[in-house]
């Protein structure tokens, strides 16, 4: 099965079935870019979509970490992971398909042009021996009928009686001559035609069979490219499926690590308040004044179970028993804050804590919407009272629960705190040996100004923690004591004796006022003071601004690219570095924003 013998006569249809050949293969080549185009818009599509939906940060002290918010993170991830197998897809098909087809193609066009080309020249030699063959033969035919024609002419003039021999002898030269002309151009012929034949045998079964057999092996060779491609086509999104099942797998996995006992639970722990709820209403007697109008000649005591005790009004027993008869106070309604309450006597004599619907209100409204954020104890170095206040400063406007974490997560960050000025300040005195014991390596003395502020700082940092300590103390105490009396009115269906305050403590005079917040008589500038009175920090080296930063946040400095700032204080580890300017300006910059340039010996600007 050959082209060369089955197709010896078919060079146009050839011709034109390996043009529509390459066609095919470009068509294909374009089928597969657009599927590149695909895969890549897809990819892109999804990794948009999970940038929409994953947040930009999360921090742990503000956002509870639901199990449920965790696995749909978790399920973006595994989609962002899913968006770059696709991407590799479309890599692989434009490398291994589409990059090989128009490389294959282009090499294609331009074999099929050299054989086409042999093809075509091989006809025209053939059809140029044919022409000579034909022209050869065409002379000898025209000299036979030349010749024909003088022998006529000398027969017809040798039988003629008139003719005279002079005629005669001229017409049988001219018969010799064309008959001798005859005879080359037959053996012309001859040598043409047996030549012409040559070459027609050699062009049919020889150079045309080859030329054909080049041109099959091409068709085939292109045939067995698309068939790899098509192979590989499927091989590159095949060898993704493993991956693309593990990233399915751990969506799944995500998806049963949902817990709703746990989210439950970290709603509790969220939203917890601490304080007890509203126990029930006594029965209040108002018929004692009708049987107090009845008795026209006496005075009787108004009884003290049978009415509400206005908490503002009310200041002794005398007013509380003479109100009846004199001029009425007008009532004040209580301050709307969390911990205001109502309280009345039950028929025993026992008072009862009433908790009114505004102040639970209140409460949930500002669990729900407060959220007060603990920064950190480096941009708060000037002290917690003048960035939050005395009132808030202990949390005291919060809940018991809540107010509770709250101080635990500010002793846990002081306590990171203290550990890193406690790492930095071994460090200095290690260092500060060594160039003892090697003056040549520095000065010990210009690490006293830096070891004295760590110093300071860690006594500060004390003091601190010593301060929410005792905050967390007496909440937990109160807790404690809430718990208890609650446990003993749940068994005795008791009321306990007195009120409670809006911290929590109890007190035993029935006839007090109910208090708001207790006062913190903490000086405001206790600390401010003693931090002002500091000496600015020494400059230990300086350094570039390599970007701009704009430094909007509280503490911050901002800087231009290509300003130069005093180092005051190195990086901690945090990715932030302290500096200040000319002028005396403060703050810390990305460390990753500046060229650092420290000084051995630097004594201070």
């Amino acid at each position: 099965m050959s082209w060369g013998t089955e197709l010896w006569d078919q060079f146009d249809n050839l011709d034109k079935h390996t043009q529509w050949g390459i066609d095919f293969l470009e068509k294909y080549a374009k089928f597969v870019k657009e599927r590149i185009e695909i895969e890549q818009n897809y990819a892109k599509q999804l990794r948009n979509l999970v940038k929409k939906y994953c947040p930009k940060r999360s921090p742990k002290d503000e956002e509870p970490r639901f199990t449920s918010c965790i696995a749909f993170f978790n399920i973006l991830n595994e989609l962002n992971d899913y968006a770059g197998q696709r991407e590799v897809v479309a890599e692989e098909m434009g490398h291994r398909v589409y990059g090989e087809l128009m490389r294959y193609s282009h090499d294609l066009k331009t074999e099929r042009k050299m054989h086409l080309q042999e093809g075509r020249k091989a006809q025209q030699y053939l059809d140029m021996c044919w022409k000579q063959m034909d022209n050869s033969k065409k002379k000898f035919e025209r000299e036979c009928r030349e010749a024909e024609k003088a022998q006529q002419s000398y027969e017809r003039l040798d039988n003629d009686t008139n003719a005279t021999k002079a005629d005669v002898e001229k017409a049988k030269q001219q018969l010799n001559l064309r008959t001798h002309m005859a005879d080359e151009n037959k053996n012309e012929y001859a040598a043409q035609l047996q030549n012409f034949n040559g070459e027609q045998h050699k062009h049919y079964y020889i150079v045309i069979p080859q030329i054909y057999k080049q041109l099959q092996e091409m068709d085939e060779r292109r045939t067995i490219k698309l068939s790899e491609c098509y192979k590989g086509f499927a091989d590159s999104e095949r060898k993704v499926i493993p991956i693309i099942s593990k990233c399915l797998e751990g969506m799944i996995l995500a998806a049963k690590s949902v817990d709703e006992h746990r989210d439950s639970q970290l709603v509790i722990d969220c939203f917890k308040s601490g304080f007890e709820p509203p126990g029930d209403f006594p029965f209040e007697d108002y018929s004692q004044n009708i049987y107090r109008t009845i008795s026209d000649g006496t005075i009787s005591t108004p009884k003290q179970e049978g009415m509400r005790i206005d908490t503002k009004t009310t200041v002794g027993k005398s007013k509380g028993k003479l109100w009846l008869f004199g001029k009425k106070p007008k009532p004040q309604s209580p301050p709307l804050t969390p911990t205001s309450l109502y309280t009345s006597s039950t028929p025993n004599g026992s008072q009862y804590p009433i908790f009114s619907i505004e102040p639970v209100h209140y409460c949930m409204s500002d669990i729900k919407t407060g959220k007060p954020r603990i920064p950190s104890f480096r941009s708060l170095k000037r002290g917690w009272s003048v960035k939050m206040g005395p009132a808030l400063e202990d949390f005291s406007h919060l809940p018991p629960e809540q107010r509770r974490k709250k101080l635990q997560q500010r002793i846990d960050e002081l306590n990171r705190e203290l550990q890193k000025e406690t790492d930095q300040k071994d460090a200095l005195i290690k260092m500060k040996d060594v160039y003892e014991k090697n003056p040549q390596m520095g000065d010990p003395s210009s690490l006293q100004p830096k070891l004295t502020e760590t110093m300071s700082n860690m006594d500060r940092l004390r003091m601190e923690i010593h301060k929410n300590e005792a905050w967390l103390s007496e909440v937990e105490g109160k807790v404690a004591a809430r718990s208890d009396r609650r446990h003993s009115s749940d068994i005795n269906h008791l009321v306990t004796q007195g009120r409670e305050s809006p911290e929590g403590s109890y007190t035993d005079d029935a006839n007090q006022e109910v208090r708001g917040p207790p006062q913190q008589h903490v000086q405001p500038n206790e600390f401010d003071d003693e931090f002002e009175d500091d000496d600015p920090l020494p400059a230990i080296g300086h350094c570039k601004a390599i970007y701009p930063f704009d430094g909007h946040n509280e503490g911050t400095l901002a800087m231009k690219e290509g300003e130069i700032l005093y180092i005051i204080e190195e990086d901690k580890g945090d990715g932030w570095t302290r500096a200040r300017r000319h002028n005396g300006e403060e703050g810390y910059v990305p460390t990753s924003y500046i060229d650092v340039t420290l000084e051995k010996n630097s004594k201070g600007s």
